[in-house]
């Protein structure tokens, strides 16, 4: 499938790619999101717990909050929203023209293109067991959606890091029972959160391994799990109600890393970018963490900014002839037909 041609086609559907979508449309430009996942949201989809803190003039919200106001606001001007799409090629055309082709054949062409790809395209690390996969529909998860879920179940964390450390504290006071299993001796983690681990009546399994996990016969959920103390050998079944796998993230290859259209890349990873969200290439912007420049601020409010620059790059790359004005909220007219209806 060949698509219309749009003024920019958006890699990436997490917070930047999602901000830019919405930029663009302020700035009256027509404009695509493609994305790898199967829905919008980014990273956040596995912190939908975790307090977001960084946005300026919004109060701490949970991530699941934020990223649900994020995919509203960033659909706002119906931007093309494509899902379950990998890009796996860019292509220039013509000196105004790209060709984004993913991973399933498809082409989406436009006049420019924004890498908002964040860290990279990532899934979460599955421990080494034949068949885990069966429980993923039922008990084993790779994120917490609601803290409630957990209450009065007895539940097992398999994780030494922040995130995996960050879940036991949070869950620690709502559980029937508690264990985190780390396959090292030490955690990786804030001291402050390890100190409350250690202070609370969490079960802590150090140098241990999930084994084998053992099924229900009735509805093919975990029902208990074997650990192996890998110092002694000792070996352990664990009733539990719930398994939580935290162990890190698996990632692909991103296309600007082997490019025909020679990124400029720092460390062989972040695309070489400026202030502006100009990348070596012209008419290819990038955004958000994927890029690199002197003064880039690693944070949601700087991802903003990225998107901002960039889509105003692209309106007058793409429109150069016309009087460039930036447009506020306040005045657009797309905006006051939505606040009078």
């Amino acid at each position: 499938m060949t698509s219309e041609i749009m003024d920019c086609t958006i890699i990436g559907g997490g917070p930047a790619g999602l901000y830019a979508a919405f930029y663009a449309g302020m700035r009256d430009l027509s404009a695509r999101i493609v994305e790898d996942q199967a829905q919008l949201g980014g990273k956040l989809h596995f912190y939908p717990e975790k307090l977001i803190w960084d946005i300026g003039g919004v109060v701490p919200s949970t991530g699941y909050d934020v990223m649900n106001q994020m995919i509203e606001q960033g659909q706002t001007f119906n931007p093309e929203v494509n899902v379950n799409e990998r890009i796996v090629k860019i292509e220039k055309l013509e000196p105004h023209l790209f060709e984004c082709t993913s991973a399933t054949g498809n082409k989406y062409l436009s006049k420019t293109v924004i890498v908002a790809t964040g860290g990279g395209i990532v899934y979460p690390k599955r421990l080494p067991i034949e068949g885990i996969e069966h429980f993923e529909q039922t008990n084993l998860h790779y994120t917490i959606y609601r803290l409630d879920d957990f209450i009065d179940k007895k539940v097992a964390i398999v994780g030494g890091g922040n995130s995996a450390i960050d879940w036991a504290n949070e869950l620690k006071d709502k559980v029937k029972e508690l264990h985190l299993i780390h396959r090292k001796g030490q955690f990786k983690a804030h001291e402050a959160q390890i100190n409350e681990l250690l202070e609370s009546d969490i079960h802590i399994h150090t140098h241990s391994t999930v084994e084998e996990l053992m099924p229900d016969s009735h509805d093919e959920s975990i029902k208990a799990i074997k650990l192996k103390n890998e110092q002694t050998g000792r070996m352990e079944t664990l009733p539990i109600d719930d398994l939580i796998v935290n162990i890190g993230f698996e990632a692909h290859d991103n296309f600007h890393q082997n490019s025909p259209l020679n990124f400029e890349l720092i460390d062989n990873y972040y695309i070489k970018g400026t202030s502006e969200a100009q990348t070596s290439i012209e008419g290819i912007y990038a955004i958000g963490d994927i890029v690199d420049f002197n003064g880039k601020v690693r944070l949601i409010a700087g991802a903003y900014s990225d998107a901002v620059n960039a889509i105003n790059q692209i309106r007058q790359h793409c429109y150069p002839l016309i009087q460039d004005s930036i447009v506020l909220s306040t005045f657009h007219e797309g905006l006051k037909q939505r606040r009078k209806g």
